[in-house]
């Protein structure tokens, strides 16, 4: 259930991530939601929106420096971007522009996930107190998955990672 709500939150944003979208790309029996998320859509919609974060946080962590850091997380979306045929998006990103007002704790999430990742790429850089590198890096590369989508090419991704990788420390 919780990677069909990722799946779900990355093609349609958090309005898209129901009990009942959910139940049917999962095929899971609709009792199974409330015992396993007895907070109902918004537990289930946190949890993924947590759990896609926290596998992004891992590969950032995982990484040995910077230049893997880009690499990875350009071939990651490439690969998301494709095989979705560009539907998807970063799933915290959608969580940003699809704010739910109702739910102050998904605006806390997207907060902290952003924070958290600037930090690990920062950390990658070697230079753990720049924020503003890892924040333009960031910022670049969410751009550009935006702009994948909108255009179904990978070249912005492309540029981007060339762009990046011409300023990160050797």
């Amino acid at each position: 259930m919780i990677n069909s709500a990722i799946a779900l939150l990355m093609e349609r944003g958090a309005a898209g991530v129901s009990v009942d979208a959910v139940l049917a790309h999962s095929g899971a029996p609709r009792g199974s939601v409330y015992h396993h998320f007895p907070g109902g859509r918004d537990e289930l919609l946190l949890t993924a929106a947590r759990t896609a974060a926290d596998n992004v946080g891992r590969r950032l962590a995982a990484a040995p420096d910077g230049r893997a850091v880009l690499a990875g997380l350009v071939g990651f979306w490439r690969k998301v971007l494709t095989t979705s045929d560009f539907k998807a998006t970063c799933p915290v990103i959608a969580m940003a522009v699809n704010p739910r007002d109702d739910l102050p704790a998904a605006h806390a999430l997207v907060q902290e996930t952003f924070a958290n990742w600037r930090t690990q790429i920062a950390t990658a850089l070697g230079t753990p107190d720049d924020d503003d590198l890892a924040t333009f890096i960031l910022s670049t590369l969410e751009g550009a998955i935006v702009l994948c989508r909108a255009q179904r090419d990978t070249r912005p991704l492309d540029i981007a990672e060339a762009r990046l990788s011409a300023l990160l420390p050797r």
